[in-house]
């Protein structure tokens, strides 16, 4: 349809993911939707993260590595006692410790280690790839890989709130910064284990969630645009 020819030259669809969607579901849900071949998504969100994804169609696609590069900022919680295989709730808490003795001084200190340029090793459940297998494919056989250490950018990372063993967080980071693994090693650092309970990204550059739609929201607006050029058409004919 003519009308949609924008997405063809090339457009920027911010879209608020749901949980439980993948960025790839929500990436072909927009292909099929605006029926063009040329979607992709810049900077993928785990199934259980919610928040900004930036879709980029047609020509603008082109775009999607200096998207990918740009700033991030995420909220969520982080759920100190104990740890996960994922170090997310995409698997089950073990290796349970009390909190009791934490003190909000010492929890508040140790966001601290984390701020700055740091070295950051991916999760074991990752989709990075060595020796040509993605590491969660390993991981599901049982099989503990060796990577390499990332260096990675945290420029802040803010704790908004303490309701123990939950603490909520706030984090401005560079691209390639895995929050699951500053959830691990946050809770490491403080003895007692932690895992990423929920995460929310707020901002990729200069982009927000709150100018963002939802799938559900982007379907409605496409649906009332092709109403409107079909009755365009029906009033030239």
């Amino acid at each position: 349809m003519q009308a949609l020819q924008s997405f063809l030259d090339g457009q920027v669809v911010l879209i608020d993911k749901s949980m439980e969607w993948t960025s790839f579901d929500a990436s072909n849900k927009i292909r099929s939707l605006i029926k063009i071949k040329k979607v992709g998504h810049a900077g993928t969100l785990d199934p259980l993260a919610t928040g900004l994804l930036i879709i980029c169609t047609g020509k603008f696609t082109k775009k999607i590595n200096e998207y990918m590069g740009m700033e991030k900022e995420y909220i969520g919680t982080i759920t100190l006692g104990a740890t996960t295989p994922t170090y997310d709730l995409e698997s089950d808490p073990e290796n349970f410790k009390s909190t009791d003795q934490l003190t909000e001084t010492e929890i508040l200190a140790a966001t601290k280690q984390f701020q700055g340029d740091i070295l950051q090793y991916p999760p074991q459940h990752s989709a990075i790839k060595k020796n040509g297998e993605r590491l969660y494919v390993s991981a599901r056989k049982g099989i503990t890989v060796e990577v390499e250490p990332r260096p990675v950018t945290i420029q802040s990372f803010s704790i908004e709130k303490i309701e123990l063993p939950v603490v909520y967080f706030k984090v401005v980071c560079s691209t390639g910064t895995y929050i699951r693994s500053l959830a691990n090693d946050f809770g490491s650092l403080l003895g007692v284990g932690g895992y990423m309970s929920s995460l929310r990204r707020t901002r990729i550059g200069n982009f927000h969630v709150s100018d963002a739609k939802t799938i559900l929201q982007f379907e409605e607006a496409i649906k009332l645009l092709r109403a409107s050029l079909e009755g365009e058409s029906d009033t030239q004919l």
